[in-house]
């Protein structure tokens, strides 16, 4: 996997299903709190005037000089659980995220998602 402070730098490039097809803008990196790796991040999607994020693992995500392609189909990520552009993901939402991808959620002694 590649650094968090890597990520960061992608802010605003285009995130890419496997068929290449483009999901949204990459907003911002979440790290899993049990790890401190990157986990997921919040991608842009939706029409001028009605953006909202939606959350993207980053489990086999690989990078390019444009784009950062995930493993999901643009389908999938396109019904994912998402927050308001100004929005916040309550710790209590946390487990639908994961499941919508089919992983596994544990439960720590916190968050499990931190926004970096």
């Amino acid at each position: 996997m590649f650094p968090a402070e890597n990520l960061r730098d992608w802010r605003g490039e285009n995130v890419i299903d496997p068929d290449g097809d483009k999901i949204g803008d990459l907003e911002a990196v979440y790290v899993d709190t049990m790890t401190d790796e990157p986990a997921f991040v919040t991608v842009r999607v939706g029409f001028i005037g009605r953006h909202r994020l939606i959350f993207v693992p980053l489990v086999g995500a690989t990078v390019s000089p444009k784009a950062v392609r995930v493993r999901y189909a643009k389908k999938l990520t396109g019904s994912a659980p998402g927050i308001d552009m100004d929005g916040e993901l309550a710790a209590a939402d946390e487990p639908e995220v994961f499941a919508h991808y089919g992983l596994p959620y544990e439960i720590g002694p916190s968050r499990r998602l931190a926004r970096r």
